[in-house]
């Protein structure tokens, strides 16, 4: 059975004792102290089934890095604290679909805690096993913040633009894409999230009220059960997150992208966050790693709040 690796300890690189940073609170754990915590991180580097260009397996060690320095109040909503790192899963040698049965084996036990799962990514053929498990437990839906819908039918096997083909075929109930590009995904795609009532909001309704999209993607989900999130950071425009696998133009900015994150997790029916595509090998400046961990300082602030 696939485990988790051990977590390194976290440290904060401030040497100002005021300075509280997530290096400073962020605890190691195991699945069976994760019930302490409020949330916990969960690497996952793997890229092995991405379309585009790999190294987001390098993603998980990137984001730590940046999330250790990244200080740990929020102005309105004050300091993140009670969140564990559970480590790394481990990732088997083998084809696309024993990676997702592998991986599953891991996010079951960790949706199994009551903790919010983390995961640090990783190419979003992970969105799969990562949901998979909620969707057999309860009615769920999926708020993707994605340049791309990510639904193309599974061919040969599954790749970074399959896992929510995947998703319906195991039962998701229903898909609002935040923050997809005009250009970007083939009409086929488009006509088929129409046939499954999904949501798709491009970035100018997100620029002319971010907060009201992502409300208006919360609706869209109805009354599910369980909310599952997940952050390609491709939806961020090129010059904000360069180092993905398929930086495009014309997306969403952080400022837009952190204020509708602090407002979706605020969602009592959160079960679940991810951060994909982050491949530090196409950074620049560590611009795309660095915005992925302030994407997720800003949803754990969110958690359990009003905003």
């Amino acid at each position: 059975m696939t485990d988790l690796t051990d977590p390194s300890p976290w440290t904060g690189p401030s040497g100002d004792p005021n300075d509280e940073q997530f290096g400073d609170i962020v605890e190691t754990a195991t699945l069976a102290t994760a019930d302490e915590y409020d949330a916990v991180l969960v690497g996952e580097p793997y890229d092995g089934a991405v379309i585009g260009r790999p190294g987001a397996c390098a993603g998980p060690a990137a984001l730590r890095r940046e999330l250790g320095g990244t200080k740990t109040h929020h102005i309105e909503r004050g300091p993140v604290h009670a969140v564990a790192d559970l480590g790394d899963i481990e990732i088997p040698a083998g084809d696309v679909e024993q990676v997702q049965r592998a991986v599953r084996s891991v996010t079951d036990r960790v949706h199994a805690t009551s903790a919010v799962p983390v995961f640090l990514g990783g190419d979003n053929s992970l969105t799969f096993p990562n949901a998979a498990p909620l969707v057999a437990a309860d009615t769920v839906g999926a708020i993707s913040f994605d340049a791309h819908l990510d639904c193309r039918a599974v061919q040969d096997e599954p790749t970074s633009g399959t896992p929510y083909r995947q998703l319906h075929d195991a039962g998701l109930d229903t898909l609002a894409v935040v923050g997809a590009r005009h250009f970007e995904t083939s009409t086929a795609y488009h006509d088929y999230l129409a046939e499954q009532d999904g949501t798709v909001l491009s970035p100018e309704s997100v620029a002319s009220d971010p907060l009201g999209a992502v409300d208006d993607a919360l609706a869209a989900l109805g009354d599910v059960d369980a909310v599952y999130v997940s952050l390609d950071l491709d939806v961020l425009d090129a010059a904000a997150a360069p180092g993905v696998s398929a930086p495009t133009p014309g997306g969403i900015s952080t400022r837009e992208l952190f204020r509708m994150l602090g407002r979706v997790a605020s969602d009592d029916r959160i079960a679940g966050f991810e951060v994909v595509e982050c491949a530090p090998p196409l950074d620049a400046g560590n611009r795309t790693a660095r915005a992925g961990a302030r994407a997720i300082a800003h949803f754990l602030s969110g958690l359990g709040g009003d905003r």
